[in-house]
């Protein structure tokens, strides 16, 4: 967890600082910055997503999984806990919830957050994430100038995500195959391709409601190589 703990202080380093900044940032620059943003976002989301194996599981995992998210109430529930800490910390940024939603989704559905956190998981380094940590202190300075202090708590969700998914492959995994962790890094890329229309205002999406998707594309794709003489519509039917 070393990776991820230094992961969150250096987003709460950054972001301090990026408050600062936001004080004298004229509307206009904030503007131009959240264009580059957004266009940054949606060419990492395309990235990840190009070279992707498993259509089919993609797309059925992108259905189930925002099914899942609209029955639990996902997008409610986060909305809920980001007013939740924005009146723990009495903040009055209106932007604080989606500064913080959007600084988690931007920090982690890249792909560093995906492998570097299944190799702390496995016990074999954690550079990968330290890396990362670099990359989003300068990241959330910017972030925070534009959204505010909502960026700063984004490091709730970050250690719950990305600490999640070591733990679980400290506790459960032993060779994670390569073809689950290129899936989820698909599935992660459309989902920062949405992210990218929330970020360039093109149309605002209820993109949280596809987080479980990533769960879901790694069950099918296990399956699938579980059984591969199984037909992935068929199999929750009849073998073939």
């Amino acid at each position: 967890m070393v990776g991820t703990l230094v992961n969150a202080g250096a987003i709460v380093a950054g972001g301090g600082i990026g408050l600062a900044f936001k004080k004298n940032m004229p509307e206009k620059y904030q503007d131009v910055y959240f264009l580059a943003v957004g266009l940054f976002t949606l060419l990492l989301g395309i990235q990840m997503a190009a070279p992707m194996e498993h259509h089919l599981l993609v797309i059925l995992s992108l259905i189930v999984g925002g099914f899942t998210g609209v029955w639990c109430k996902l997008s409610h529930r986060t909305t809920q806990m980001g007013n939740y800490v924005r009146s723990a910390v009495k903040s009055k940024n209106e932007r604080f919830t989606e500064g913080m939603m959007t600084g988690f989704l931007l920090f982690c559905m890249g792909s560093m957050t995906i492998v570097g956190a299944v190799e702390e998981g496995f016990g074999k380094t954690s550079n990968l994430l330290l890396t990362k940590s670099v990359m989003d202190f300068f990241s959330s300075i910017m972030l925070a100038s534009g959204l505010g202090a909502g960026v700063i708590f984004s490091f709730i969700p970050l250690l719950l995500f990305q600490g999640g998914i070591t733990l679980t492959v400290a506790v459960v995994g032993k060779d994670v195959p390569i073809e689950i962790i290129d899936s989820i890094k698909a599935v992660g890329g459309i989902i920062l391709i949405g992210l990218s229309f929330n970020i360039l205002k093109i149309k605002q999406l209820e993109i949280i409601n596809l987080l479980p998707s990533l769960l879901f594309i790694s069950l099918f794709v296990w399956l699938k190589l579980r059984f591969p003489e199984w037909d992935v519509l068929q199999y929750m039917i009849l073998p073939k």
